[in-house]
Parts: structure tokens; sequence; C-alpha cells
């Protein structure tokens, strides 16, 4: 495993955010590669760095490998420096010892910012304004292009590092531009929120699904080889292919909704020694996706 040195950060000038509140006990990242992502507290000692060991990895070069670690009590949480280049800071001031942790307080590990929420806040984190601006695609409720990009450049760079598998899936809805043609575009953003919403019931939790543009979809699928990838796909293409997406039109002078078959073609790519960047993983996806296009659609190539 890669030993690289931690970079000792200058201190940056800070704007304190305080925002709203939430419930289960978690913190969001404000800065960095991984803008806006979510990290619940789920074990009693959740230490946070570089290393791939640790419960919350934030593989930025003026973390440390095994930077702090947030400490649940109860319903409380503390903060604890663990020996760190860059030191340990809660609104701007350095920790001494466990540091208690209130909602909407910031941490700062290097030049990472994270923002914590309570346990008495679960639902708040969807609503904050910073992560959703940074992360969530407003016609899908899903991740965004950039959120996207972001991700896949640090997983392809945390995989070459440390050798760990990663897959993505490339896929687009079929013949969707009819739909808009013939039942409008309320219909089609219904179709991509729906869509969207079946493919999320079907990713695991570290999986990472966004929407790359228009009708086109990537999944970032770390820690995740090809088999179980092309399994994924196939089953995700299996729901849409079973579903009734029922639309309103209106005919006649009256509204009434019809049952609509939306079908989608995948392209599944396993990161291997020949693809040097995250965009040629992408475009080596994307062929695949092609193919499954000019081949009949509604399948998946891998």
């Amino acid at each position: 495993m890669s030993e690289e040195k931690t970079i000792i950060a200058e201190s940056p000038n800070l704007t304190i955010l305080q925002g709203s509140k939430r419930k289960n006990a978690c913190v969001v990242q404000y800065s960095g590669a991984k803008l806006g992502k979510r990290y619940p507290l789920t074990e009693p000692i959740n230490v946070i760095g570089r290393s791939p060991s640790v419960q919350i990895i934030i593989n930025e070069a003026s973390v440390s490998r095994q930077h702090a670690r947030l400490v649940v009590i109860g319903d409380n949480v503390v903060v604890e420096d663990m020996g760190s280049s860059n030191g340990t800071f809660v609104n701007d001031l350095r920790t001494d010892g466990q540091n208690p942790l209130k909602d909407g307080d910031i941490i700062r590990l290097g030049t990472v910012l994270l923002k914590f929420f309570a346990h008495d806040n679960v639902d708040s984190v969807m609503h904050d304004k910073i992560y959703r601006m940074a992360t969530i695609d407003a016609g899908t409720q899903i991740f965004n292009k950039q959120y996207l990009l972001d991700a896949l450049d640090s997983e392809f760079k945390f995989s070459r590092t440390y050798g760990r598998d990663l897959a993505i899936i490339y896929y687009d809805l079929d013949h969707f531009k009819p739909v808009n043609d013939n039942y409008g575009h309320n219909a089609g953003d219904y179709i991509l929120k729906e869509s969207a919403a079946l493919v999320k019931s079907a990713v695991r939790k570290d999986d990472i699904l966004g929407r790359f543009g228009g009708e086109e979809f990537v999944i970032i699928l770390p820690n995740t080889e090809a088999r179980t990838a092309a399994e994924l796909a196939e089953r995700i293409r299996h729901k849409h292919e079973s579903h009734s997406f029922l639309i309103e039109v209106e005919k006649d002078g009256q509204r009434k909704r019809i049952s609509h078959r939306q079908t989608i073609s995948m392209g599944v790519s396993q990161l291997k020694a020949g693809i040097a960047s995250p965009k040629e993983f992408l475009e080596a996806a994307d062929k695949k996706l092609y193919n499954s296009k000019q081949t009949g659609r509604n399948k998946v190539t891998n």
C-alpha cells in the first residue's frame, strides 16, 4: 500500500456555514473531490483518514492516514485528533482531547471541511443547501454530472493507489425522444425520475448513481469486479423491462393514464491496466453502451 507523505496545509480563511438541523448523526463533506458526500456515523468509533482500513475514507493529500475519530456516545458525538500532521479543528479552533460536537459544527481536517449533523436531525441533510447545490440533479433527485465526475476521479485514483476493483455501468433510456414528442416533456420528466428511482432501489449503499446528461446515467461501483457489475446491470435492465410507467395524457379533452414500457441499454466496464484516466474509463463503458444500442437495445454489454 502507498506510504505517500501527508502535505502540510496552509490554514485557510474559513467562513463558518451554519445550517438547518438533522437526525441520524453524520458528517457531510464540504470541500475536496467528494464535495457533498454524506458519511453516516454507523459505528461507535468512526476513524477518518486516507487509509483504506478506516470507516470514513477521505483520500486528500492534507488528510493523514488516520487523522481523527468521531466517537458516538449515546445521542452525543465527540471528535478527537489522532496525532495528525495538520491537526483537527472545530469551527476553526484546534481540538485538544475530545471535543463535543453540536449540530452544524464545521470540522476541518487539513484543508478538508466536514459539516456535522446531529442525531435528532435525520432528514435535514437532504435539504441542506450546500449539499443539494453541489450534488443533486433537480430533475431526478440523484447525483448530478459534476458530482459523478469528481467521484469517479477520486475512486479511480484510490483504485490505482490501493489496487481495489472498480467498475462502472453507463446506460441510457431507449427511444426516449418519441416519449417527449408523443406525450410531452412532463411525461418525459416523470419517466426520467421514475427510472432513477428504480435504479436507486437496486444499487448498494456505497454505489454512486448519477445523471450524466439528458437520458444518460452512470453508476460507479467501488470494490466491484466485472461479473458482479454485469449481474447488477442485468437486474436493473429487467426491472425496467417489467415495470409499468403510468403516464398522464390528455385525449379528447380528458386526462387519463396510459401504461408505457421503457427499456434501457447498458454498457459495463471494469478498470483494467490499460485504462489511463477516468475519461478513458467512461469511454470504454460508452463504447459498450453503443454496442448494446446497435445490436437491438434493451440489453447489457460487458
